[in-house]
This record gives C-alpha cells, sequence and structure tokens, in this order.
C-alpha cells in the first residue's frame, strides 16, 4: 500500500519533470534557427577569420603566415584605392537616398493610393539587377546614350558617363540610388506610421509650420529607422559588386573598383587567404562607419 509521503514524494517528481520539459520548450523551438546559425553564419565567420592568417589557395594544408595578409592590404595601394572609391560612391548615395528617401515617404503619409506608389517604387529593387544595369548602360552611352542626347538637346555637351572617372562613380552612384531608395522609402513609411496623429495636431494648434513638425517632430522620431536605413545602405556600399561589374567593369582606369570588386580579384585568383583577410578589414571598416553614423543620427534624437 502506497503511504501518503511516497505520494507526495511521487508527486514532485512528476511536477518536476514536467516544468523541466516546459523550460527545454524553447530551447527545442529555436534549435532548427541556432543549427542554420551555427552551420552557415558563425562557422564561416570563424573559419573566414582563421583563413585570414593563412596562405592558402583552396587546396591543401593551410600555411600559417600570422598577420602577413593584413600587412600587405594595409600597405596596398590598390586596397586602400578600392577603400576610397566605396566611400566617394557612400558620400554620393547615402545622404542623398536619405533625403530623399525621407522627403518622399513624408509626402506619401496621407496619399491616396499608397500601396499603388509603394508597389512603384519597390519595382527597381525586385527587378533583376542584370537587365537594369544594361538599361542604364544604353542611357549614359556617350554617342547614343538618351541623357547624352537630351543635354545636346538642351544645347550642353555630351559627357562620357562611362568613360571618364567621374563620369563612372555618378553613373554607378545613380544606379544603386535608383535601385535601392524604393526600399528606403517603404522602411520610413512604416516608421512614420508609428508615430501618433496626436503629435502633429498638437503642433498645428501650437502654430508650428510644415518644416518645423519635419524637423522638430518627424526627424526626430523615424531617427531609429533612419539609423537602420543608414546602416543597411552602408552595407550595400561596401560590398557592391554587380552594378560596377556589369556597367563599368571596374572602369576606367579602376575609378569603379570598389571594395567588393577588390575582393572578388583575390577570389578569381584563388588567394583565398588574402581575400579572408580582405573581408575582415571590410567589416571591420564598415562597422566603424555604421557605428559612426548612427551616433551622429542618435545625437539628433537626444
Amino acid at each position: 500500500m502506497v503511504t501518503v509521503t511516497e505520494a507526495t514524494t511521487t508527486r514532485r517528481a512528476v511536477t518536476t519533470v514536467r516544468r523541466r520539459r516546459v523550460r527545454a520548450a524553447p530551447y527545442l523551438f529555436i534549435a532548427p534557427f541556432l543549427l542554420v546559425f551555427a552551420a552557415f553564419s558563425a562557422y564561416p565567420i570563424f573559419f573566414a577569420l582563421q583563413l585570414s592568417f593563412t596562405n592558402w589557395h583552396g587546396a591543401g594544408a593551410l600555411e600559417v603566415i600570422g598577420f602577413a595578409n593584413y600587412r600587405y592590404l594595409l600597405t596596398s595601394t590598390d586596397f586602400w584605392q578600392s577603400m576610397a572609391t566605396s566611400g566617394a560612391l557612400w558620400l554620393l548615395v547615402i545622404p542623398a537616398q536619405v533625403l530623399l528617401a525621407l522627403t518622399i515617404a513624408v509626402t506619401l503619409r496621407k496619399a491616396r493610393f499608397r500601396a499603388l506608389f509603394s508597389a512603384a517604387l519597390i519595382a527597381p529593387f525586385v527587378t533583376p539587377l542584370v537587365a537594369m544595369a544594361q538599361v542604364w548602360i544604353i542611357l549614359f552611352d556617350h554617342d547614343f546614350g538618351a541623357v547624352n542626347h537630351g543635354l545636346s538637346t538642351l544645347g550642353l555637351p555630351a559627357i562620357g558617363w562611362l568613360t571618364t572617372s567621374i563620369g563612372a562613380k555618378i553613373t554607378v552612384a545613380l544606379l544603386v540610388l535608383w535601385r535601392t531608395t524604393g526600399y528606403a522609402v517603404i522602411l520610413l513609411m512604416a516608421g512614420l506610421s508609428s508615430v501618433p496623429p496626436d503629435v502633429y495636431e498638437a503642433a498645428t494648434i501650437d502654430g508650428a509650420g510644415a518644416w518645423q513638425q519635419f524637423w522638430s517632430i518627424t526627424v526626430p522620431l523615424v531617427t531609429r529607422t533612419l539609423s537602420f536605413v543608414v546602416v543597411i545602405g552602408t552595407l550595400t556600399i561596401f560590398q557592391l559588386f554587380a552594378e560596377p561589374y556589369v556597367v563599368t567593369g571596374g572602369g576606367p582606369f579602376n575609378a569603379t573598383r570598389t571594395a567588393g570588386l577588390y575582393l572578388y580579384k583575390h577570389i578569381t585568383n584563388s588567394d583565398l587567404g588574402l581575400g579572408a583577410a580582405n573581408s575582415m578589414l571590410l567589416v571591420l571598416m564598415v562597422v566603424a562607419l555604421s557605428f559612426a553614423s548612427i551616433r551622429l543620427l542618435r545625437s539628433r534624437e537626444d
């Protein structure tokens, strides 16, 4: 016959097992994500970090050479030229993208047919990049392009959009701006939807004009969304590969050889150790620039 003490002990044991099952349930649910993250994100990052200290060409044992790859890159003119090109494209694209996207998002905040405008804005972002780049080549062709034809109609001289260093940078920057601004607008429209309408009504009653409301209410309240847009844009610029590869091939005279194109050079040469070191330096550059941009925007929020 089971005593009271034994029954109580059994109930406690069952309760303990049930509690452990409940505590383990969340970890079982997130286990697939953790496994995928470890296999396809964490491990490649750690392997790339290990690879950056080696001289490896895809076969054979890893030859550890310490910081030689980093010393080579940090003293390489080509590396710094590619970083400078990406930096120039960042200056051409990101400030204009933030200003343009925020202006369009504020304009469409109360507009009719927002869904239609949103679809039109996101269309360049989802259009195949190679097809869009080919259209860009035709538009900016020196002799037969529509852009130079328009300039000649206005009595202005033709510009070597694809044959001069400055023109090629501007052409690539315009392509990136055209392709990614719609995505930024969608993000900012989502951020603006969280701003209470009462804030604008109170500001209007207090006599604040449209510019005062934009600068003192809209910008501070969407600063976090702006920070996200800047970080995504920074990642896009410093990983830029397809646009300059298709439109200019990195030319003329390496004027559009971005950090992404320079990294691709190491891969085509099977110099994987040097490429891994290049990618690590690129990550540090992107993190530093993103952090500086966020701090600048957060200072406005404070």
